[in-house]
């Protein structure tokens, strides 16, 4: 639903019949993010999913008086441009703009030159006016790589080699900083990677597609997994189009970027398959009123303002930060390691009560792969304890901690007295906090790297392995099939449950810092003896 008092975006471009790019595209983006859409039209094409056709451009004076009309009555809040057709309408566009006061807040731009089907859509002479009067007045460009290569050709800095892997993507993204915009999305749609990140024309081996996020101090990579498909109608102008609605919510840049780029890769993958060509993404695929696109939940919940907090508490704590650099104190270690093994146990009854909860045998062959890979590391937790002189007997009749029996009583309870949805949040810190952990400070310059110089660099291994990778991949996406189902007023409900979840995990790493670091430690009681 769009709000009482939405924001405003104006999309000046082209309009496309069919429905699937253009004008068309860009007000069902904007009223699918909840904005108020309105256009200044530049052209009429004759176009279906096969091609163009022909192109009827607006007389400029018609073009220019509907945009001043629609600036002095409902002045938007960003403008979004598409196909601006010829240097006539660029130089009108921008004096209108001028004229009425350069009266929005941020002018989008997405250098359309060449359709989908590979159809010519704005002359040579008109990429200089793109360059010299609009580029230098955006705050954000979208080009592909073949329109960027155009405007660094047009702009007597060609590129000069071809773009082959991730690194001359990145190159690109810093040369077309240079044109004037203070952001540049460099869109990879075109390049797809293999997983080493280099650009593949073999099918098989294409596995990722990166866009680029480039404001001259910060750089941020959007990777999606890449798709085999033909409904890539209109995706640019979609694009464009969700990150000036995202903008005009109020988003910072990369927030905005970020959350346009999973709702067109969304769109991809939920298309219609309409048409004989490239066919349309689906463009309303959020609009049964849930806030994040369909396999997006996750990323919505660790942005959600209730769970960034807890979560970098949980993520950046000082334990595992000592971890990484080697100098955490192995009685700490000995007393984490004793209490997850037992934490892992009660994980596991969850796990199986989550099958048990399940209506089908996929979730319940899911659920127990990830009881396998816990059997498998708590077989590391053995083998680690006995290195510090701990049998597995003395593990196993340890006494659980007040954190370890908070935690693992209150999953239990979410499992017994909710369903298996809210057990499965309240599961996924555990599951996704680790590896989050481990791929962070795999990736820290600061961590000591190697068994021999850092003695929880193991430790630190086992949660980016391919096998704790691939649990994590299953219970992701058994979680993002199950919040397909659910109504917004679950959602609220859902995120509380990962709130107290991750912080009972924070509380778990602090009982394992302050149990080795108190003078007055109370010993463990093992059986006949002490740890």
């Amino acid at each position: 639903m769009v709000a009482s008092n939405p924001p405003k975006v104006l999309t000046i471009a082209g309009s496309d019949p069919s429905g699937g790019a253009g004008i068309e595209a860009d007000l069902k983006v904007i009223t699918a993010h909840g904005c108020y859409g309105m256009t200044a039209m530049t052209a009429l094409t004759a176009q279906d999913t096969t091609g163009v056709k022909g192109i009827h451009k607006v007389p400029v004076e018609h073009f220019q008086q509907s945009l001043k009309m629609v600036l002095l009555d409902i002045p938007p809040d960003v403008i979004k441009t598409g196909m601006l057709t010829s240097s006539e309408h660029i130089g009108a566009m921008m004096k209108t703009l001028a004229d009425t006061g350069n009266n929005y807040r941020y002018l989008i731009v997405d250098p359309v030159m060449v359709s989908t089907s590979g159809s010519n859509l704005l002359s040579e002479d008109a990429v200089s006016d793109i360059l010299l009067g609009v580029l230098p007045k955006a705050y954000l460009v979208t080009p592909n790589i073949p329109e960027a290569e155009l405007l660094l050709k047009a702009a007597k800095k060609p590129f000069g080699k071809k773009v082959t892997d991730l690194a001359s993507m990145r190159e690109m993204a810093q040369k077309l900083k240079q044109l004037g915009p203070a952001v540049v999305v460099l869109k990879g749609g075109h390049c797809p990677l293999d997983k080493d990140g280099n650009v593949t024309a073999d099918e098989d081996k294409r596995v990722q597609v990166v866009d680029i996020f480039w404001d001259g101090k910060e750089e941020f990579l959007i990777t999606n997994p890449y798709n085999k498909t033909t409904s890539t109608h209109g995706t640019g102008c979609s694009l464009s189009s969700a990150i000036a609605s995202n903008l005009a919510k109020g988003f910072p840049a990369v927030e905005a970027v970020k959350q346009a780029c999973a709702y067109v890769a969304a769109g991809i993958r939920t298309a219609p398959k309409f048409g004989k060509g490239n066919g349309p993404i689906d463009h309303l695929h959020s609009c049964y009123t849930l806030p994040f696109a369909p396999g997006n939940f996750l990323d919505y919940l660790l942005n959600h303002p209730k769970v960034k907090g807890p979560w970098k508490a949980y993520t950046e704590h000082e334990f595992v930060n000592q971890m990484g650099l080697g100098t955490l104190n192995v009685e700490c270690f000995k007393n984490y390691l004793v209490q997850d093994y037992l934490f892992l146990i009660q994980f596991s009854r969850s796990t199986a009560l989550g099958a048990y909860k399940a209506r089908d045998i996929d979730s319940i062959a899911a659920s127990a792969q990830i009881i396998l890979h816990i059997q498998r590391e708590m077989s590391l937790h053995i083998g680690y304890c006995e290195s510090f002189g701990l049998s597995k007997a003395q593990i196993e009749s340890a006494k659980e901690t007040m954190a370890c029996t908070a935690y693992t009583r209150y999953v239990l309870d979410v499992g017994q007295s909710s369903d298996r949805l809210a057990l499965q949040v309240a599961m996924a810190p555990c599951l996704l906090g680790y590896y989050a952990i481990a791929e962070r400070l795999m990736a820290d310059p600061s961590t000591v790297h190697g068994e021999d110089e850092n003695l929880y660099y193991k430790w630190i291994q086992n949660y980016v392995a391919d096998d704790y990778y691939q649990a994590v991949v299953t219970g992701r996406q058994q979680l993002e099939d199950a919040m397909c189902k659910v109504g917004i007023e679950r959602i609220e409900e859902l995120v509380d449950i990962f709130v107290h979840a991750t912080n009972m995990e924070a509380g778990f790493w602090e009982m394992g810092l302050t149990s080795g670091q108190r003078q007055d430690q109370v010993e463990l009681q093992v059986g006949a003896g002490k740890v």
